[in-house]
């Protein structure tokens, strides 16, 4: 099959419309179809309301195109994922309709020609470009309906925070661990708004306090994208690799509150075990509950989701379990933007070496230099030595 080629016009370079070629990869959850999408691939998806963190995985993925069978954004609330796309200089066709994926086949060459969808000739589904113009009109009708929507988001949570308050009252009886966390330092990561630039950003600190690395799903992924092997993989084993399920960390799956475990099956299946914890919520919850729970001395979060939108963007309709986790894990939880922000790594024995090193390389080069411009200057030089000498004992 030829390489797909990318040929990209904007609408203010010439009048013709956007023209890219390349193979289609479906798929209607958008994190499976970035689990094997290429650079170039036309994806083709079926996700209402395209939020941030799917958006910032496609342009990881560097495809050519989106076309979505759903409307890109709803109106429900003011999205950022379709924005976040057309920023990068990624089409978007919208609304191109639910039978497009019996239309088109998986590795299938096609031609987004404008608001066409193309193979060779026929057009297989046409819907709405979605440029930056279409996507600011999108956005302000979307704010004008968001009061409507913040409304029964807050009716929901109240109505869960009523039936879930024995979180607050009881606690929850978690799983035995052969992972140790008491009285150490945690980090939780979830894919999440800028997972990938806070872990980069907290390498210090993962090296430095070694904490206990957890990864919610996918979150483990991106621990072993960043280089680290996580020591727990927590949540519903939906979004999470083959290779990093196996990678030897310890597995935690989360069940309903009836017990049951749609996770496990998958786990056993790969001859992996794992303990499985039943608890509300979801699963960063249950990741925040399992190390508040076992004992953790701090709790770092990366990627987590704490706002309206960000709920919004998961499609969920309360956030009542995320008010009470946090309620009960209470200042132990820090935000790993605010770590990296504020954390300043000590000056290591081999730092302060270096800097002694520094120092004595100076005073031999002030002495050289004292020494051939003449021996009147020797008493200033064993002023300057007697001085110095008895810090760099503090140094080393």
């Amino acid at each position: 099959m030829p390489r797909p080629d990318r040929a990209l016009v904007t609408a203010r370079q010439a009048e013709c419309p956007v023209v890219v070629r390349g193979v289609a990869r479906l798929d209607r959850c958008t994190k499976n179809l970035t689990r094997r999408i290429r650079p170039g691939d036309v994806a083709v998806l079926d996700h209402r309301d395209i939020d941030r963190v799917s958006a910032e995985a496609l342009i990881a993925c560097r495809v050519g195109a989106v076309v979505n069978a759903a409307p890109s954004i709803s109106g429900r609330y003011p999205n950022l994922g379709p924005q976040i796309l057309v920023s990068a200089g990624i089409p978007l066709l919208d609304q191109a309709g639910p039978e497009i994926f019996d239309r088109v086949r998986d590795g299938d060459l096609v031609t987004v020609d404008g608001n066409r969808l193309l193979a060779g000739s026929v057009v297989i589904a046409a819907g709405v470009v979605l440029d930056h113009a279409a996507v600011s009109r999108a956005m302000e009708g979307a704010r004008a309906g968001a009061a409507a929507q913040i409304e029964a988001f807050a009716a929901n949570t109240m109505d869960f925070l009523h039936r879930e308050r024995h979180l607050l009252l009881d606690g929850v009886d978690v799983p035995a661990l052969r992972t140790q966390i008491r009285d150490r330092q945690v980090l939780i990561v979830v894919r999440g708004p800028s997972h990938r630039e806070d872990l980069a950003s907290l390498r210090p600190y993962i090296r430095e306090h070694r904490p206990v690395l957890i990864g919610v799903d996918g979150g483990a992924d991106a621990l072993r994208e960043a280089g680290y092997r996580p020591d727990l993989i927590v949540g519903d084993m939906d979004s999470v690799s083959d290779d990093v399920l196996a990678c030897g960390a310890e597995i935690v799956v989360h069940a309903y509150r009836d017990g049951r475990a749609p996770g496990l099956q998958r786990v056993a299946d790969l001859g992996l075990s794992a303990v499985v914890f039943a608890a509300a919520g979801t699963s960063e919850d249950v990741a925040l509950l399992l190390a508040d729970e076992c004992g953790a001395e701090l709790i770092v979060a990366v990627g987590t989701h704490g706002t309206l939108a960000e709920f919004l963007d998961k499609g969920r309709a309360g956030m009542s379990s995320t008010f009470l986790t946090r309620l009960r894990v209470g200042s132990k939880l820090v935000d790993a933007t605010g770590v990296s922000c504020l954390y300043r790594g000590e000056v290591t024995a081999p730092h302060r070496l270096l800097l002694a090193v520094a120092a004595l390389i100076m005073t031999a080069v002030i002495l050289a230099v004292f020494l051939m411009s003449g021996s009147g200057h020797l008493a200033v030089v064993s002023g300057s030595w007697h001085s110095l000498a008895p810090w760099l004992p503090l140094a080393l």
